[in-house]
């Protein structure tokens, strides 16, 4: 019997559909290699984005997928909630693939990052000014979207962005 491919031709609606998973995330699951085990770890983290679109968490020093993304910085995170009605797994998610890359308070960069990320996580501004926070930015290499069921598709960075 032939294997059935159960990944579809990347659409225009997967590409709209993946883009607002990514805009409309507040948080999602950081997966990370522990360097002291070398087994997956996931966490919960915030999420956002910084002003060019790439997903960005605002990260502490002091948390075990920080130190393992600072050894490897190769990452997955997952995005998208289910709903409050219905099965979960008819509901969209993505996992993108991707790329840590670090922005330390003494970064120039930072002030314009920090008040870009406080535009849409104002709770942050409790803590984004301690000296072991950070952000981190996430460059997306692959991406992996289930729309529900029957509904798989692979991304490009281009098709993201």
């Amino acid at each position: 019997m032939p294997e059935i491919n159960p990944i579809r031709e990347t659409t225009d609606e997967a590409r709209a559909l993946a883009k607002s998973l990514v805009t409309n995330a507040r948080f999602g699951a950081i997966g990370v290699v522990d360097p002291e085990t070398n087994m997956p770890m996931v966490s919960r983290i915030a999420v956002g984005q910084a002003p060019d679109g790439t997903p960005l968490t605002l990260i502490s020093d002091l948390s075990l997928h920080t130190k393992a993304l600072k050894v490897d910085p190769r990452c997955s995170l997952l995005v998208g909630e289910p709903e409050q009605k219905g099965d979960p797994l008819t509901h969209p998610r993505l996992t993108l693939q991707c790329q840590a890359r670090f922005i330390a308070h003494k970064d120039p960069a930072y002030q314009d990052m920090r008040d870009h990320y406080l535009t849409t996580h104002p709770k942050a501004k409790l803590y984004i000014d301690f000296a072991d926070f950070s952000f981190a930015l996430f460059d997306v290499e692959d991406a992996h979207l289930n729309g529900g069921f029957g509904k798989a598709f692979y991304l490009t960075p281009a098709d993201l962005s």
